[in-house]
């Protein structure tokens, strides 16, 4: 049985310029590094007397988050993992959600050119964590910090659709945990928020 964090990294320019980042590696800005802080400390309190192995996407904004989060644990991130990276949004990176929404339409249905299918995003995600809890000894548990898209993915797949609701989103900084028993998840702490 192993204890699974997935942490949304912290604020960007484009998260706070309401951008689609996607792939596009753009670093924390100092709200981001302030709200890492926080995160850190929250989980350090959580995580008091027990093993806990820190991994992260190697995005930049991703990367930083897990220092941060690391240090406050008194550890390191053991590993950087392409297959936590957010979903690649193709020709849609950069762009404001209004303009997004007037070119390819509602969020949910949009057919990006270019941009990664959610089944391609999901089975990434889950090799990766699966990959990691291998090589993790029991009873030792993961924090992985990735991005929100990717963790929608998983929190999809581990409530069979039930989460996140509909209009609901993961703030920077969030955190959403679960029970991994074998094949089984359990949703332990779920960050969505209404927005």
């Amino acid at each position: 049985m192993t204890i699974l964090t997935l942490v949304r990294h912290g604020e960007t320019a484009w998260n706070f310029g309401g951008r689609i980042q996607g792939s596009t590696d753009i670093p924390l800005n100092d709200t981001g590094r302030i709200q890492a802080q926080g995160i850190a400390e929250t989980l350090a309190a959580e995580y008091a007397g027990r093993e806990v192995v820190v991994v992260s996407s190697d995005l930049s904004r991703a990367a930083e988050t897990a220092d941060v989060i690391a240090a406050a644990l008194g550890t390191t991130v053991s590993r950087r993992m392409p297959g936590l990276q957010e979903r690649s949004y193709g020709d849609a990176e950069g762009m404001d959600a209004p303009t997004f929404y007037d070119t390819y339409g509602p969020w949910h249905a949009a057919d990006v050119p270019g941009a990664e299918a959610w089944p391609v995003v999901r089975e990434r995600a889950l090799a990766a964590i699966a990959e990691v809890i291998a090589e993790t000894p029991d009873d030792v548990d993961v924090i992985a910090v990735a991005h929100g898209a990717l963790i929608r993915e998983v929190i999809m797949h581990a409530t069979d659709g039930e989460f996140p609701r509909e209009g609901e989103r993961l703030p920077n900084c969030s955190a959403t945990t679960f029970r991994l028993d074998g094949d089984a998840w359990e949703m332990l702490a779920y960050a969505g928020v209404a927005g």
